[in-house]
């Protein structure tokens, strides 16, 4: 995601983590982070690729695709679903989901 950012964009994708940051800011950028493709849409492979990644070998394959299904449903949307950043947005803000991200800084 920062591979061959010029500075200014190096200081602009820093500035999502500032406080000053707008929600929308950050939705934005953990959408771009999921939307692995670059193609403005998420996927359930986009989906279980980056859950892969946030748990190593700590979750099984099947586990992940368990993980996502459920929220997914939950949410009112489907494997086969593709999510618009509004899509997206309805998803973070369901009831039942608490997302929390953490950037390690050591």
């Amino acid at each position: 995601m920062v591979d061959g950012l010029n500075f200014k964009e190096f200081v602009s994708f820093l500035s999502t983590f500032s406080a000053r940051a707008s929600l929308q800011q950050k939705i934005e950028f953990i959408f771009k982070v999921y939307d692995i493709d670059g193609k403005g849409k998420v996927s359930f492979k986009d989906l279980v690729e980056v859950l892969r990644d946030l748990t190593g070998s700590s979750m099984s394959e099947q586990q992940r695709e368990q993980v996502l299904t459920k929220v997914l449903e939950e949410a009112g949307y489907t494997r086969d679903s593709t999510l618009s950043l509004e899509d997206f947005v309805t998803i973070i803000d369901h009831p039942g989901l608490k997302m929390e991200v953490e950037v390690p800084i050591d």
